[in-house]
């Protein structure tokens, strides 16, 4: 039973609260900062307006902000939590997805009821691994799985937010089983594509059936965590990544993202100035996972002992693709042709054709070309739903990878 400690409701509203308090003491911040340039030409003469000035704004900003944060506490203690957790319902797993992807690795950090651990999904509830409950979840499991994982801000439910999705139309064709996850996107990659690999070992030894062929189906961000996943679980020796047979992914960004990029330029520029600073501070609460999608980073290596809002990243450590599988891309553009210059320069809105099929000109991953596919005319969420890329998938799914018996 929820209590008004741990119940999702409850704590969501709190750190609803606990955000507008931080709210409040960023422009406390921004009105300091514009005070101090004002006071300073004054010299002397500006000290008693100064103190008494920043007495009261001070005041009325501490205020603000511990109001804010204690009438979260407050209205909290009235809001009643539903029959099912917040995290179960559709409406409620998006909107954790969303706040996960923000800061989740401080939710993490926190202990919050609000974070959401990586974990199997199956009509919103978490599924146990083990063979009895994966039974009951799955019941007409096959020896043959296609693993979802989602993108930034997503939850399992981004699949099939249009429809029944890829998973079921691939299970009605192909006779695989469609796993969903979800997974808590604030956190670094690597923690993520670490916890996968877990997940799916224990997911495989508690199979109803033996396993025999397992895909990775990737969207965005996904893309990177299965890719990790398939790198740590060969270098633990993990027994699930042998049957790997296809690892795909959608407009994932594996040079990086222009637009985390550009949030790492921008809170580095308004860092420089005491007025903006508090703008600054608000970008560098991003989270982990956003930090991650600069460079694509997929190991910890690339983070670990760094220091995050260093303007120049070092070079990230460039991960094998797993040997035995078949590598995948699909890109988009939001022009037909993927040359147009507004293709080129805006991609599918937030990821660029050419990170998507791993070129940069500094970076290679070594996708083979045919195994590549471009979308026109899509932005980056149709990529979850597209009839030509189901096509694509499914032709990809149904072939053996190369040198590999079915």
């Amino acid at each position: 039973m929820s209590t008004p400690e741990t119940g999702e409701m409850r704590t969501l509203v709190r750190v609803a609260g606990k955000e507008a308090g931080h709210g409040a003491g960023g422009i406390g911040a921004i009105h300091d900062a514009i005070a101090t340039r004002a006071f300073a030409p004054l010299g002397p003469a500006a000290a008693l307006p100064r103190a008494l000035h920043d007495a009261i704004s001070r005041g009325v900003y501490a205020s603000l902000r511990g109001g804010a944060q204690l009438a979260g506490v407050g209205i909290a203690r009235f809001v009643r939590e539903g029959e099912r957790p917040l995290s179960q319902t559709p409406r409620g797993a998006v909107l954790l997805g969303v706040l996960n992807g923000l800061h989740g690795d401080a939710l993490e950090q926190e202990g919050s009821p609000l974070q959401q651990p990586m974990a199997l999904r199956a009509g919103g509830a978490p599924v146990p691994l083990e063979p009895e409950a994966l039974a009951d979840a799955y019941p007409g499991a096959t020896g043959r799985l296609v693993v979802f994982v989602h993108g930034l801000m997503e939850t399992e439910h981004a699949w099939t937010i249009a429809g029944e999705g890829y998973g079921a139309r691939l299970g009605r064709e192909l006779g695989v089983t469609p796993l969903f996850v979800r997974a808590n996107t604030g956190r670094h990659i690597s923690h993520n594509g670490r916890s996968l690999a877990g997940l799916l070992e224990a997911a495989v030894a508690a199979w109803p059936v033996e396993v025999k062929r397992i895909a990775l189906v990737g969207h965005s961000m996904g893309g990177l965590i299965a890719r990790s996943a398939c790198h740590q679980a060969t270098l633990e020796e993990h027994a699930w990544v042998r049957h790997v047979r296809q690892v795909v992914s959608l407009g994932t960004p594996h040079m990086g993202a222009p637009l985390a990029q550009g949030v790492h330029y921008l809170a580095h520029a308004l860092h420089l100035l005491p007025e903006t600073r508090a703008f600054a501070r608000f970008l560098r609460r991003r989270s982990a996972g956003i930090r991650d999608l600069r460079q694509g980073s997929l190991v910890d290596a690339d983070w670990d002992g760094r220091d995050p809002d260093a303007l120049r990243a070092e070079a990230c450590e460039e991960v094998p693709l797993l040997e035995g599988a078949t590598h995948c891309f699909v890109s988009a553009t939001l022009t037909r042709d993927e040359r147009h210059p507004i293709g080129r320069m805006f991609g599918d809105a937030l990821v660029l054709a050419s990170s998507a099929s791993g070129r940069s000109r500094t970076r290679r991953i070594p996708f083979e070309a045919e195994y590549g596919f471009h979308v026109g005319g899509a932005h980056h969420l149709a990529l979850l739903d597209h009839p030509e890329v189901y096509e694509r998938l499914r032709d990809w799914l149904r072939q053996p990878a190369a040198g590999v018996p079915t």
